[in-house]
């Protein structure tokens, strides 16, 4: 316990794990919603950094193919619980809003930042090009999976109809089933975007024992369940006392909430000349959110009365298909530089200004 505890506080983001007692404190303390929503946002921060260290730790010590499958199925963990919750509580919007806005985060604001600071670095950074094509074809894949139902359940009369639902039920089930496809050519074969490589050991060699691993995991579990149950909470006062939308909540601020730690990753390996791997987490992170994490929440929900659909609004879906559009023509040539970074940052500011000044 006492090696756990030591390398915890040796981790630069530990420190952030004070805010989730505060959280809890300012929830029966009435401090306020506000208070509530920050600090219960901050904990969640290092604790998804933790389980993210915390599966690479597995990973790491287990054969390729275990560790592939770690990767590809806890690499999300942080943001699946938030949205589990968000769904128990009806807000359905937000969560549907989140998936959008984790797929949008991760290929334009990553991607965007890691080539800006890499190509200042370092110039030209250059990554496989023909990993970036098959890249650039299951992503495509993934948003069409997404788009379909939303086009298609608008020729069906009834919007409540059951046909609405088995249309989405057996998206996300084809969806769930490439995902798996996928996850197992990525077993047989090396290059797979979602053979997804210990993005931490590119940083430093593992610090923790299968057990030690197991048991952070553990803590850091139930400490994202008690911070997204504080977050969730405060919410809807929040929207209110502030003016901003649920939508703008759901597509930019929840995504950032629980990936910020990845997303500290994909631009510390950048910084080092790793634009590979850089890469490889940007778009393994997105294709997880689409093809697992979006199709099991529809499932899940059943489970709360609260059936979730596939359906997304337009405006999610014309930012989808820009986003997947101008990273696969930034990534095509296999190279990368600082002022595509900054292109690809410049379309994510201007989404996130839309998306604030929507009602």
């Amino acid at each position: 316990m006492k090696t756990i505890l030591s390398s915890i506080i040796r981790r630069p983001l530990s420190i952030l794990l004070l805010a989730l007692p505060l959280a809890i404190a300012a929830r029966y303390l009435n401090w306020g919603s506000l208070w509530i929503f920050v600090l219960s946002a901050i904990a969640i921060i290092p604790l998804a950094y933790f389980i993210g260290e915390g599966t690479e730790s597995l990973a790491a010590r287990t054969n390729p193919r275990i560790g592939g499958l770690l990767n590809a199925t806890l690499g999300n963990a942080a943001e699946l619980i938030i949205t589990i919750i968000a769904i128990r509580e009806g807000l359905l919007e937000l969560v549907k809003a989140s998936i959008a806005g984790s797929i949008l985060g991760n290929l334009l604001l990553v991607m965007g930042l890691s080539m800006l600071v890499g190509g200042v670095r370092h110039g030209i950074q250059s990554f496989d090009r023909r990993q970036a094509s098959r890249n650039a074809i299951l992503l495509v894949l993934a948003v069409i999976a997404l788009v379909i139902p939303s086009i298609f359940s608008g020729y069906i009369s009834n919007p409540e109809s059951i046909r609405v639902e088995a249309l989405s039920l057996g998206t996300a089930a084809i969806m769930i089933t490439l995902y798996v496809l996928a996850l197992l050519y990525s077993f047989k074969f090396d290059g797979s975007p979602l053979s997804h490589k210990p993005a931490e050991k590119a940083l430093h060699e593992p610090a923790w024992s299968v057990r030690n691993a197991l048991l952070i995991l553990a803590l850091a579990t139930i400490g994202v369940v008690i911070a997204s149950e504080l977050l969730i909470s405060s919410i809807e006062p929040v929207m209110a006392g502030l003016g901003i939308s649920e939508f703008f909540l759901g597509i930019i601020l929840i995504p950032l909430i629980g990936n910020i730690a990845e997303h500290l990753v994909a631009v510390q390996v950048a910084a080092r000349n790793q634009m590979d791997l850089s890469v490889e987490i940007a778009v393994s992170s997105s294709l997880q959110i689409a093809l697992f994490v979006a199709p099991i929440l529809v499932f899940i929900s059943l489970l709360f009365g609260n059936p979730l659909q596939l359906i997304f609004n337009p405006l999610e879906l014309v930012a989808l298909i820009a986003g997947v559009f101008i990273t696969a023509l930034v990534s095509e040539d296999g190279e990368s530089n600082w002022l595509e970074g900054v292109e690809l940052l410049v379309i994510y500011i201007i989404l996130a200004l839309g998306f604030f000044l929507v009602d």
